[in-house]
């Protein structure tokens, strides 16, 4: 299991193991959290077509702006998304 605490801009990540008594913790900036996040998104992480959604639980989603103008592309895409018809890569990345 794994818990997301944001604190500021320091992130902490609880990775508890099976026997529950044993955890992990690991702590990480903010910058490093959305670049992971990013890499996990696949094509989305790069693409102009997209945008990075916090919820107020601390999930990150991608939605495809593509999608409020072409039916052929999903709002939130499943991740990773490895092929696309609209990727387009962001300037300067």
């Amino acid at each position: 299991m794994l818990i997301l605490v944001a604190a500021s801009e320091l992130h902490f990540i609880l990775t508890i193991t099976a026997p529950t008594h044993c955890a992990i913790l690991t702590f990480m900036h903010a910058a490093q959290q959305q670049t992971q996040d990013s890499r996990s998104a696949g094509l989305c992480g790069d693409c102009r077509h997209s945008r990075r959604v916090r919820s107020a639980h601390g999930s990150v989603f991608f939605l495809c702006q593509l999608s409020l103008t072409d039916p052929r592309f999903p709002k939130y895409p499943r991740l990773p998304v490895l092929s696309c018809d609209g990727y387009e890569k962001k300037p300067g990345r």
